[in-house]
């Protein structure tokens, strides 16, 4: 046995260098010096920070509001609204992917310049000046996430930021630093969206005559034409820059600075104005997640109206899946809630708490806001291929029913919105169908602008933007098919107040299901705790009775949950950074 084993180890000496066998390899890992004359090395290293965009997935961060629940018992924004957010539990954290992307960012600004890009000099130097402008961009973006996940008030009642990190780290880097202000923060994101404007055109596409400063139309063509759609470009830029003004200007951020309002504002505004102000709004915008002819039409990197920047388009059914109820062979996850529902106006506009809303409590689908149908699937609505009529009443015979299995509504609704009806998930005739995910909406733009404009200069005021906060909220519940003449809007236009309750009511509608509510609520220090409630609806279709659900799952925060913890982790290693009040 010893002299096989001898054997054989001999063997294995005469092919392996004893270099290798008794000394590790060296690793076939590129270095920094492999970037210069390797121009798609070099630019994968600024494709890491796109790869980490955390809009390139839908995250239903919803659950953890008043605006819905889950039934998912793993679902880890169930598990944050019921009481267990820590610091070593944080769902929502952005330190690590956030800083993983400016760290490769940061890297490729240092080098950019010494790459060949191309072989002919002035193409080289554009391509470097469009992938500087990126990464500029893209770093702005980056520190907006982890403001609004991480920045807050501390112990000491400072208000402050994360890190400022302009350079490469290296293992010689000191790690242990100090939290940069809130304002700091902000004013680096300025300096890199003023950075990125400056380097990069508004769209990639084809020009047809030449830019002032450019001598060769070919070149331009070559680097900022439209093969490079969807990447940052300088109307993103410029979307970045008023999410975070709104950021800054809000309570949370904000001890009732109007010029903070206004900035938030004029950056909207800016943008908004070459979108054609309020008749740039898309007439179908409100349903562009099932515009099916229009998603078909999309070409490689082409946006519809209603969108700035998405991700890829791709066939799948995994939303439906997820989402669909049991009968049309979904697992029903995201359930809308009572709150959410009666969020929704009746049709003429007025709050359903108004009594010249007509609202009718026993039969409370009819006559209200069409958005309601749109985005969200109620008692003996259809949904499906063959249009199934869906039961949610708990004493529904299907497994539609409140509570009825796991997989059942715990709220007596089913989500609607962003989901394509014609995804048939029956298994013995499965169908995919077009989806995409918009990481920025023009939606979203007029209501920060509305939101803005309101607090800045009131209901009213046009500054030199040519509409005011009323004008964009006149169009969007025009477009979500309020009757005309929107009464109730037209009786609050000159209240400030309640513009500004009306304002983020609607944000609330148009982006709900989207990952907005969290931040909202928290940015505007609303109330964290709200119940989350549903419906319970009895006895036969025809004579339905309709009981509300006061708590079908109770939300867990404290105050301090307005901002989101610093890693605990970090903390433990690094002693400078300073610890968020309350974790």
């Amino acid at each position: 046995m010893k002299k096989t084993f001898l054997i054989l180890l001999s063997v294995i000496f005469t092919f392996v260098s004893c270099d290798d066998l008794i000394e590790p390899a060296i690793e076939n890992n590129r270095g920094i010096d492999d970037m210069y004359a390797e121009a798609e090395f070099a630019q994968g290293i600024l494709l890491n920070a796109y790869t980490r965009l955390p809009g390139n997935g839908w995250s239903f961060s919803d659950v953890a509001t008043d605006d819905a629940v889950s039934n998912d018992v793993a679902n880890n924004y169930r598990k944050i609204a019921t009481g267990q957010w820590a610091a070593n539990f944080n769902p929502l954290d952005q330190w690590t992917n956030s800083k993983a992307a400016i760290q490769y960012i940061n890297i490729f600004l240092a080098e950019a310049d010494k790459v060949t890009w191309a072989k002919d000099e002035n193409v080289s130097k554009l391509f470097a000046q469009r992938l500087k402008g990126e990464a500029y961009g893209l770093r702005a973006l980056y520190m907006y996430y982890l403001l609004q996940a991480h920045a807050g008030i501390t112990e000491g009642n400072e208000l402050l930021g994360v890190p400022i990190l302009l350079e490469p780290e290296t293992s010689a880097s000191n790690f242990n630093i100090p939290r940069n202000t809130f304002q700091q923060c902000m004013d680096q994101i300025y300096s890199d969206v003023t950075k990125a404007r400056e380097l990069l055109p508004l769209d990639f596409e084809l020009a047809t005559s030449l830019p002032p400063g450019y001598d060769n139309l070919n070149d331009y063509n070559r680097v900022f034409g439209d093969l490079a759609r969807q990447r940052m470009s300088g109307r993103i830029v410029m979307f970045v820059k008023a999410q975070a003004a709104l950021l800054a200007a809000s309570p949370a951020f904000n001890s009732g600075n109007s010029a903070n309002w206004a900035a938030a504002a004029n950056s909207a505004g800016e943008l908004l104005v070459l979108n054609g102000g309020i008749a740039g709004i898309d007439p179908t915008g409100l349903t562009w997640y099932k515009n099916t002819a229009e998603i078909a039409a999309l070409g490689t990197g082409v946006n519809s109206k209603e969108v700035v920047w998405r991700t890829d388009i791709a066939n799948s059914n995994n939303l439906e899946a997820d989402n669909f109820p049991p009968t049309l062979y979904g697992r029903g996850r995201v359930n809308p809630t009572q709150n959410l529902v009666d969020a929704f106006p009746a049709v003429n506009g007025y709050p359903i708490t108004n009594a010249l809303s007509n609202y009718n409590s026993a039969n409370p689908y009819a006559n209200r806001d069409p958005r309601l149908k749109h985005f969200i699937l109620v008692n003996q609505d259809v949904a499906g291929v063959s249009s199934t009529v869906i039961t949610t009443a708990s004493n529904g015979t299907t497994n539609d029913a409140l509570n009825k299995v796991e997989t059942s509504t715990r709220t007596g609704y089913y989500m609607k919105k962003l989901l394509r009806q014609d995804v048939n998930l029956n298994p013995n005739s499965t169908t995919s169908q077009r989806h995409y995910r918009p990481r920025m909406r023009y939606t979203e733009l007029y209501l920060i602008y509305a939101e803005a404009a309101n607090e800045a200069w009131g209901p009213l005021a046009t500054a030199s933007y040519g509409f005011s906060a009323y004008d964009v909220i006149k169009a969007i519940r025009k477009r979500a098919g309020i009757t005309q003449p929107d009464n109730y809007l037209e009786s609050i236009k000159s209240d400030k107040d309640a513009m500004r309750e009306l304002i983020r009511n609607e944000r609330r509608l148009e982006l709900c299901f989207e990952g907005y509510r969290f931040w909202d609520l928290r940015r505007w220090k609303l109330n964290l705790n709200e119940s989350a409630q549903g419906m319970d609806i009895q006895g036969t279709t025809a004579s339905p009775t309709y009981t509300k659900i006061p708590s079908v799952e109770n939300r867990v925060f404290t105050n301090d949950m307005f901002y989101g913890p610093i890693p605990y982790s970090e903390t433990l290693k690094f002693n400078a950074l300073i610890q968020n009040k309350g974790w």
